[in-house]
């Protein structure tokens, strides 16, 4: 193990991320990045994969908040390595109209009334509390309209109470995602 950690361990007494983990993602989206443009042949690092990584929780793993915050710097520079080559490939008319397309297709999802946004989950499962999905919604809404500022941090790090009969949890990520890549899009 490393004499010197690249992050702070959690306090004594919690949890924190699998140091293990942690060491062996970094160390792959490293390489991975350092060979973004030729085709190394593995997996491509990819915004995305980089927002859906997740670690299992250890006593004294590293501190949750420096490796996201450390995860959140890396998919914003990989973003923008992907948005310049989607640029050089396609055109920057191509990528802003794509870019307007998914903003409208989450506008139009946000134009459902309230409490029906996205299918609910049976009386047996919990989901997302709906409340606090639709009053998220509503802020996504008046952001995408320009009425609001909103951060990536805000957008990225939202969570929502787990009820019965609450929203499909999966669509909500999706919508979530969606607005994330908007979001890396247009700044």
């Amino acid at each position: 193990m490393n004499t010197q950690s690249p992050f702070p361990r959690a306090p004594r007494g919690e949890f924190g991320y699998d140091q293990k983990e942690v060491d062996r993602a970094l160390r792959v989206a490293r390489e991975r990045y350092e060979n973004f443009d030729n085709g190394s042949g593995g997996p491509r690092l990819t915004a995305k994969s980089i927002r859906h990584t997740a670690f299992t929780m250890r006593k004294r793993g590293y501190s949750a908040p420096h490796v996201d915050a450390a995860l959140e710097r890396l998919e914003d520079a990989v973003a923008v390595r992907e948005h310049e080559e989607r640029i050089q490939n396609r055109g920057r008319e191509e990528c802003m109209a794509e870019t307007k397309d998914a903003a409208r297709a989450v506008l139009k999802r946000l134009e459902r009334p309230s409490g029906e946004r996205f299918r609910r989950v049976s009386i047996l499962q919990r989901g997302y509390s709906i409340d606090e999905v639709d009053a998220f919604c509503n802020r996504i809404d008046d952001f995408l309209r320009g009425r609001v500022p909103m951060t990536l941090r805000e957008a990225r790090g939202v969570a929502f109470t787990s009820k019965r009969r609450g929203y499909d949890e999966g669509q909500v990520d999706l919508l979530i995602d969606a607005v994330v890549d908007v979001m890396l899009a247009i700044r």
